[in-house]
């Protein structure tokens, strides 16, 4: 299997460019940008090619402009796959709720092209045996399918505001075209409409109601988090509906209490 600067190499040849072709476009990217950084020395070239250094955030652009190449891919054949972002997020946990562009930047995604013809949407099923065929789709084209607008959050690790019901570190979906706040009677709280709301100091992810021109932001009945007021529009502006949530379970577990925000292991026993 050959390396990233096997290919790059091979790209070169295929392109018919050599060495100081590549120095000398090089030299005019950076110029351009004003920044010596995305010049590309040879000898920094016959490194990279022959003994597999890895080039700079500034080179790689360069190499990927000058190879009409998406920088996504040649990131790929230095073992940086852009794609398993969203995988790997939960190996960070922000302690603040926020907005998350982390899907805005994948380019793909693999999903079940071929299901099972037994299968049946209203029982209860494991999806992993009912999946004959997964293939990668580019998100363009799943894009094309939503008429609606989403935006994604991330319930920070330090945010209990809807605790039990949305667990810290939990993703949501929010669909942006709903961002008036819904009143009625609700049979339970898994009716109630949670919303995405925007604050001048951050984010909080919780039910809401209005009072004239005030906000309220409720919390869940067990969560140690107080209701508040805000302005409705100025202290406070709401983004859109919670419609899809990722959350973890079994594996979360409260860290220690840090201020009246987070509940207590003894608390949650």
């Amino acid at each position: 299997m050959i390396n990233a600067g096997q290919r790059l190499r091979q790209l070169r040849e295929q392109l018919g460019y050599t060495i100081r072709d590549v120095e000398a476009a090089s030299l005019r990217v950076a110029a351009k940008h004003h920044n010596d950084d995305f010049a590309i020395p040879l000898s920094r070239l016959s490194d990279i090619e022959t003994k597999n250094v890895i080039p700079s955030i500034y080179r790689l652009y360069s190499l990927s402009v000058i190879y009409r190449r998406d920088v996504r891919e040649m990131l790929l054949w230095f073992g940086v796959d852009v794609n398993q972002t969203v995988a790997d997020l939960h190996l960070a946990e922000p302690p603040k709720s926020h907005m998350s562009d982390a899907l805005l930047g994948l380019n793909s995604s693999e999903v079940p092209v071929s299901l099972d013809p037994g299968f049946d949407q209203k029982k209860t099923t494991n999806m992993g045996r009912m999946v004959q065929k997964w293939g990668v789709v580019p998100l363009a084209h799943l894009a094309a399918l939503s008429p609606e607008k989403f935006a994604y959050g991330y319930i920070g690790s330090e945010d209990f505001t809807m605790y039990p019901l949305l667990l810290p570190g939990s993703f949501v979906q929010i669909d942006e075209s709903r961002n008036r706040v819904q009143e009625g009677v609700w049979r339970s709280e898994f009716e109630r409409p949670v919303y995405f709301v925007e604050l001048r100091d951050g984010f909080v992810c919780c039910w809401c109601s209005l009072q004239g021109d005030l906000l309220v932001l409720q919390p869940h009945p067990l969560s140690p988090v107080q209701p508040r007021m805000l302005r409705h529009g100025q202290d406070a502006e709401i983004l859109g509906q919670v419609v899809a949530i990722a959350m973890r379970l079994g594996e979360w577990s409260p860290a220690a209490p840090r201020g009246s925000t987070r509940p207590t292991k003894q608390a949650l026993n």
